[in-house]
């Protein structure tokens, strides 16, 4: 059963929320990190992205980049950005985005249910990835950015976080630049606090939503952590990390759409005549062809889009992996026609978030790639199960709206 634990959180004065809060390290490039945080000293990227306050030649694994994050956090307490409570508290996080709002509850939860699967995942993590943030992590000694977790919802647990909000003013309520409104409550009342955490003991497990290799560092950190104080008892900082849960009847999952350099030495009609053998193709128009239904994609390639619905027998329907939208495309097209090695490395194709739309796709493929896939989300009950029956799904299977913002919750180790 799933542990959470209350904890003093370094987060941004009132006055300053707007300002530190920062989306994810990994949506921005560098280019784009620095323009984000330009003029903005405050910015939350200055600790998730160290290198755009240094010189453009120094590269993003650099020692000095993670000497520079411990240091860029320290300057945001200097600065009166950030403070620390003096409290154990629990922590309601809101997202809304388009009148649709998203209920958190930011907290801290175990290392150990990580390790015995409490925790369960659903994709791989590159070493390269983890290996950047166990190194941020330790250089910071705190977990920055906030693990995106789910389960299943349950009634007494809306209720409660529903009666605080009602109850109390929210210490941060403010709109994003993407029009996301983020407001927070903190949970500082021992006997509330305790009723969550007993209700929490009887949901069977937790789902990473959004954040393997974070949650895969922090993971590694704090076994370092234990490594260097064999007399641990359990109860320190660094057996923990930092996560918001979120019930599963509330996000949002958003379609991941890929983009492929090339088409493997095939002309456009050789190409489309492959893809004929396992798919019904219809030309359409752009809006038309943005996929209606599982196992529909919408392709773009030429100059043109066309509807593709896979064929009756192509897959097994009873596959929890290989019945996903994503793990068809890979199976039938980007692997076997178009060549693509190791989906999660190969530099022949690249993913890109649905909320950017058809038209970067569209961009993409008459720009620096040739054709575009415009996917059908997947589920959050497609993750669920898979992840139920220790599987995993395809790269970039999942793309959640709206993210979290870093800076708003940091968990100290020590």
């Amino acid at each position: 059963m799933a542990t959470i634990k209350p904890f003093k959180a370094v987060r941004p004065f009132p006055e300053k929320a707007a300002a530190v809060a920062a989306l994810p390290y990994d949506v921005y490039n560098r280019a784009e990190a620095t323009a984000a945080a330009l003029g903005n000293l405050d910015s939350f990227l200055r600790v998730d992205r160290p290198e755009i306050t240094l010189d453009d030649q120094i590269k993003a694994n650099d020692p000095i980049v993670y000497e520079t994050a411990g240091k860029n956090l320290e300057m945001l307490f200097h600065r009166k950005a950030l403070t620390q409570d003096i409290r154990d508290c629990l922590y309601i996080y809101e997202l809304v985005m388009d009148g649709r709002s998203q209920v958190g509850l930011v907290v801290c939860t175990a290392i150990d249910e990580y390790l015995d699967n409490t925790i369960k995942k659903h994709e791989l993590t590159r070493a390269d990835k983890e290996e950047d943030r166990i190194k941020h992590v330790d250089a910071c000694n705190a977990n920055t950015g906030p693990i995106f977790l789910t389960y299943r919802g349950q009634d007494g647990i809306n209720a409660i976080l529903d009666t605080w909000r009602g109850d109390h003013t929210p210490v941060y309520d403010f709109i994003s630049e993407d029009g996301i409104t983020h407001r927070a409550w903190v949970i500082d009342d021992e006997t509330v606090v305790g009723g969550l955490v007993e209700k929490f003991g009887s949901v069977k497990n937790l789902y990473i939503a959004d954040g393997h290799h974070r949650s895969a560092s922090a993971v590694k950190v704090g076994l370092m952590r234990r490594e260097e104080n064999p007399n641990y008892t359990g109860k320190e900082e660094f057996n923990y990390f930092l996560s918001v849960l979120f019930p599963d009847e509330q996000l949002h999952i958003m379609d991941y759409n890929r983009v492929v350099k090339d088409l493997n030495g095939l002309s456009v009609k050789e190409f489309l005549d492959k893809l004929s053998e396992k798919f019904d193709i219809e030309e359409r128009g752009s809006e038309a062809a943005k996929p209606p239904h599982k196992g529909s994609f919408g392709l773009y390639v030429d100059g043109k889009w066309y509807l593709l619905k896979v064929k009756v027998g192509v897959y097994d329907p009873s596959d929890l992996v290989n019945s996903l939208d994503v793990a068809i495309l890979q199976d039938n097209v980007l692997i076997p026609i178009l060549g693509i090695g190791d989906i999660r490395t190969d530099s022949r194709i690249d993913f890109v978030g649905g909320i950017r739309g058809l038209k970067e796709l569209e961009r993409r493929a008459d720009d620096d790639m040739a054709l575009a896939f415009a996917m059908y989300p997947t589920s959050i009950e497609e993750l669920m199960n898979i992840a139920d029956a220790d599987l995993l799904m395809p790269p970039k299977s999942t793309w959640f709206e709206p993210k979290l913002r870093s800076g708003l919750f940091i968990h100290n180790l020590s």
